[in-house]
């Protein structure tokens, strides 16, 4: 820290920001309930095999009826405190990226914060849909090395059963339910490298909530209305974001490779947003990936859980062996918004 006087006057006191952060621990939690393509086929005119032609996905999980994003989010933040070797007092602030907490307010994370019994850290939600975990990954590397706190606990959360349309043929396959968490905290060097991310919000419509609360309120109020209410699920432009996705978010993987100072060779993980395994394979092909490294394709069981895609995923190979504990991984989220950010971390 630092106090310089210019002009007489005393200036405010700064951390020079020569402090390093890195991830500590990891945590992932999956709901019990095993949602298979048959099940989805149901309620839409498809097949199992038309359904992994086009996404790869296999299986989904959906969370209980009674089961919400905070109590999956506690679960997924319980065993990333555990595992980064702290104390959950020492948490300074705490970062959920959700789009299916289903109040505008109050936030998740400040409740969730009060159940676990955390020591009164800011908390608040961001909505970046399924780049939203790596966008809480920066800020928390921000946070931390400017000397803000020492910890983060950063999750990515979404009960996306809540909000999908299961007569939708083009949606009601792709999504699924999950947590994936993250504690960030002080490093003796660079564990998190240059976040790249921007957003195109001329392409909103890509992928949007198909009805706004505001425009649902007038049926609401109409007599005998309350229990035909349509609820707003999320809609997507398939193929539009599937271009998107290929040939705008390729370049920003090996952007965001470039600017941490790493070839891709000398990655020991690639961990993309789980949207499509057809998408992943096209960044693998932009990337010059070599074949010794390891890539997530949990989408196979998971299906798309927006900003848990990537905890999710990471968390998974590390405890099955799949990367290496210390390595680097490039991880990007892409999605509503349209939105996207990406950058190499060190894995814990």
């Amino acid at each position: 820290m630092s106090t310089t006087r210019k002009g007489g006057r005393k200036q405010l006191t700064v951390h020079r920001g020569d402090r390093h952060a890195r991830i500590l621990g990891l945590g992932g939690y999956r709901p019990e309930r095993v949602v298979t393509n048959e099940e989805i086929c149901q309620f839409i005119d498809s097949s199992d095999e038309w359904i992994q032609q086009r996404s790869g996905i296999i299986t989904r999980r959906f969370a209980r009826e009674d089961e919400t994003v905070i109590d999956m989010a506690e679960a997924a933040a319980t065993q990333a405190i555990e595992r980064a070797g702290i104390s959950k007092e020492q948490i300074g602030a705490v970062i959920m990226a959700t789009v299916s907490h289903p109040f505008q307010t109050p936030a998740a994370a400040p409740i969730l914060a009060d159940r676990m019994g955390l020591a009164h850290p800011a908390a608040f939600d961001i909505s970046a849909a399924c780049a939203g975990y790596c966008h809480g990954i920066s800020l928390a590397n921000d946070m931390v090395r400017s000397g803000t706190v020492d910890h983060v606990l950063v999750i990515g959360v979404e009960k996306l059963s809540d909000f999908t349309d299961k007569y939708d043929r083009g949606s009601a396959f792709i999504f699924g339910d999950g947590a994936g968490a993250a504690v960030v905290g002080v490093s003796d060097t660079p564990g998190i490298g240059p976040t790249l991310w921007g957003s195109l919000g001329e392409q909103s419509d890509a992928i949007t909530q198909r009805e706004s609360w505001t425009d649902l309120r007038p049926a609401m109020e109409e007599p005998g209305r309350e229990d035909g209410i349509p609820w707003p699920a999320f809609t997507m432009q398939g193929q539009t974001v599937f271009r998107w996705a290929v040939f705008s978010m390729a370049p920003v993987a090996v952007a965001a490779v470039e600017a941490a100072g790493l070839t891709p060779d000398e990655l020991d993980a690639f961990v993309p947003h789980q949207a499509n395994m057809r998408i992943t394979d096209a960044m693998i092909k932009a990337l010059k990936l070599p074949e010794h490294v390891p890539v997530a394709r949990d989408i196979a069981e998971t299906g798309n859980t927006s900003a848990a895609s990537i905890p999710l995923a990471m968390s998974r190979m590390l405890d099955e062996g799949e990367a290496p504990h210390g390595g680097y991984a490039l991880q990007i989220g892409f999605g509503a918004g349209l939105v996207y950010a990406a950058q190499v971390v060190q894995m814990p």
